[in-house]
């Protein structure tokens, strides 16, 4: 089967928001040419000048909740004070929203975050501090940083949700599932563990799929097309998601386990 048959390209193009956290080969880097690609951050680190809270919240909590990944991260559970049942990723996590409510929902993980852009980790604070989470650490930079840093077999599971498509033929090279950040997403990922991955791009669905399945790291246990239209059972969207909807594009969702 085909999977680029299963869902149609998109041929948009346009500007699009911010990446969502994930590390991209330089454009003048060929996919699949063979040689390593530099290796370069994509999307703005900062917006509009942060409110007086935000500010405040960068300087008093961010160092506390950062991660290093100058060296390896050889024990994740020292990280947290409590025990968990397992640790999960979100690559991107914009706002903060979906991060700080799974954390509230689901108060046994343990749960670190990934987003280069300033004004969304200053937003996430906030959140962490008004729901009094303790389960959750950040990193303002790119999620392959943090990917390399882990152990293998650490996480329980990781989200990627609405990323910058980069709908352009020659950008499609900065989506984040490329074929090496699949390779360094399952060394890190413990047999059984969830890749959840949502986007309202036709063309990133078709694309991303045709690699999660090539890379034989993950089976993707979908039967029908329901299984990829309808969201996660305790899913309770997201503003990206939202604004799709709006402008008529229909989500899709994928879940794909660590084989």
């Amino acid at each position: 089967m085909d999977p680029k048959g299963l869902i149609p390209e998109d041929r948009r193009s346009g500007e699009n928001e911010p990446s969502a956290g994930g590390r991209s080969p330089d454009p003048t880097d060929g996919e699949g040419s063979g040689a390593p690609a530099q290796r370069r951050l994509y999307g703005r680190r900062r917006g509009k000048k942060l409110r007086m809270r935000g500010s405040a919240l960068i300087g008093a909590h961010l160092p506390g909740l950062s991660l290093d990944v100058s060296q390896p991260i050889l024990d994740p559970a020292s990280l947290f004070a409590e025990p968990y049942s397992a640790l999960w990723l979100e690559i991107g996590f914009g706002g903060g929203e979906h991060l700080a409510a799974e954390a509230a929902r689901h108060c046994e993980r343990a749960y670190i975050g990934c987003e280069p852009f300033l004004n969304g980790v200053a937003k996430a604070l906030g959140l962490i501090e008004d729901m009094a989470l303790t389960n959750v650490r950040l990193y303002e930079g790119d999620a392959g940083d943090v990917i390399g840093a882990l152990p293998a077999g650490s996480l329980g599971g990781v989200y990627l949700l609405f990323p910058d498509p980069w709908p352009k033929r020659r950008h499609r090279k900065r989506r984040f599932l490329s074929d090496e950040a699949l390779q360094r997403l399952a060394r890190a990922m413990r047999p059984g563990a969830e890749l959840r991955f949502a986007t309202d791009i036709d063309d990133n669905a078709g694309w991303t799929l045709a690699r999660v399945l090539r890379s034989g790291a993950f089976a993707w246990p979908a039967e029908s097309a329901a299984d990829w239209r309808s969201p996660w059972p305790d899913w309770k969207g997201t503003r990206y998601e939202a604004k799709a909807l709006a402008e008529g594009r229909t989500p899709a969702f994928f879940t794909f386990r660590r084989t």
